[in-house]
């Protein structure tokens, strides 16, 4: 006979927020509170290193972009760039002609206003914002809901594959895709606490609870945990990983 997964318990709204308090209290309790950067963080720098993270890891998408606001002097000059010549700047970030289109779209929206900012969605409200950046090709919500917590400050939680995956194994979240996971957190998470919660979600996700071979034995959530195949090995290892491109931009 086939064997069935039991069906996954329906938690209210209310547990859940309990559950991330919870979650948020033992991260910080292991991790600290991480300092955000207290200089500002342009939005357009923002994005545009937000873009050229995606699928990679973030000391390759910063070495693009530390090369980028080095070798020129304004984004102007990198929006006049041949596309290919662009694509051999970023190339260490990896995916190096999406991204340059990418890039080429964003900077061909602000020249087009005639100011080389994005500080103007701190105007708008969050829909309105993520809606805007979202439009164009190549900026997803992920990246876009990172402008809004890295460069506005505001409390909302991106969810990459890694914050994704430790909310699952929590329990907290229970989808395999990150975006829905995303707009689940979305209005209920707890004032306040975005910043801190997402970059010690990413630390957990690199450094214990990795996709495969998890170090569940020493992981500092276990004990709110849920996931049902928790490794049973005591040999397991931290790995540390603690550098933050979007926290470095500046």
């Amino acid at each position: 006979m086939k064997r069935t997964s039991p069906a996954k318990k329906i938690i209210s709204v209310s547990q859940i927020q309990k559950r991330i308090l919870k979650t948020d209290s033992l991260l910080i309790d292991f991790f600290g509170i991480p300092l955000q950067n207290p200089k500002p963080q342009p939005a357009l720098e923002v994005l545009i290193g937000t873009v050229l993270s995606q699928n990679t890891n973030d000391k390759n998408s910063y070495k693009a972009f530390i090369s980028l606001r080095e070798k020129y002097k304004s984004w102007k000059e990198v929006k006049e760039l041949p596309l290919r010549s662009l694509e051999k700047e970023i190339k260490v970030a990896g995916l190096a002609n999406q991204k340059a289109k990418a890039i080429k779209r964003i900077l061909d929206f602000v020249d087009k206003r005639g100011e080389y900012s994005m500080e103007f969605i701190g105007e708008m409200d969050q829909r309105e914002a993520l809606n805007m950046m979202t439009s164009f090709d190549g900026v997803g919500v992920k990246t876009a809901s990172c402008v809004l917590l890295f460069s506005l400050k505001r409390n909302i939680c991106p969810v990459d594959t890694h914050v994704n995956r430790t909310l699952n194994r929590i329990g907290i979240a229970n989808s395999q895709i990150p975006e829905k996971t995303f707009w689940l957190l979305y209005d209920i998470l707890p004032d306040g606490i975005a910043h801190r919660f997402h970059t010690n979600l990413i630390r957990l996700g690199r450094e214990f609870c990795i996709p495969t071979n998890p170090a569940c034995s020493i992981c500092p959530v276990k004990k709110v945990c849920q996931y049902e195949d928790k490794n049973p090995s005591r040999e397991v290892k931290r790995r540390f990983n603690d550098f933050l491109l979007l926290d470095n931009l500046h």
